[in-house]
């Protein structure tokens, strides 16, 4: 049997919301990530720099592992700087500006880092806490995927019983649910 009014059930039950933001969190930038690595690449074949890919992962595979490292955080510490002007409008309650750049610096920081990374993937999973940090991250993007596709599929069969065509049948469980509950609290 099990023991619902424990306090560890209880903590549970109020953390649950939590970690299911959290996740929600966590794959709103995997899909960033996603989305953007071939729109980055995409631009990037628009533009004449095939010359220029081949020449830096040449430079990249002359690099050690621990100097490719350097090359993949260059993006993060040129964009710090632009975090720091998004708090400072932020402080001046500039709030559309803030939220512009915010939005911009995360699309152009995701997508240089998704082209970066895949420039140099291969050197920095030599590098030891480098490939336990992916696969940490990869078996946290699973386990985000395994706390919210029940609660997506969950929504998505909720809205098919709400779908075009529905609404008679939609209306009747409702009512069937609604007198299941009167009947439960009834004395």
């Amino acid at each position: 049997m099990i023991d619902r009014g424990g306090v560890g059930y209880v903590i549970r039950r109020l953390l649950r919301p939590l970690w299911v933001l959290l996740a929600l969190a966590f794959l709103l930038e995997a899909w960033l990530w996603d989305r953007l690595q071939p729109l980055v690449a995409g631009l990037v074949d628009l533009v004449p720099w095939d010359r220029l890919k081949v020449r830096l992962a040449a430079q990249i595979a002359t690099l050690s592992p621990l100097a490719t490292l350097a090359v993949f955080v260059v993006p993060i510490v040129v964009l710090f700087p632009v975090k720091l002007l998004e708090f400072w409008l932020l402080a001046h309650h500039r709030w559309f500006s803030a939220i512009a750049l915010l939005v911009l610096a995360k699309l152009v920081g995701l997508g240089v880092t998704a082209f970066i990374f895949d420039v140099t993937r291969d050197k920095l999973l030599q590098i030891p806490w480098f490939r336990r940090l992916y696969d940490y991250v990869m078996w946290l993007r699973d386990w985000a995927h395994g706390v919210v596709d029940p609660i997506k599929q969950r929504m998505q069969q909720w809205l098919r019983v709400f779908g075009p065509g529905r609404t008679s049948r939609a209306f009747r469980l409702l009512m069937r649910i609604r007198r299941r509950m009167h009947a439960q609290t009834a004395p």
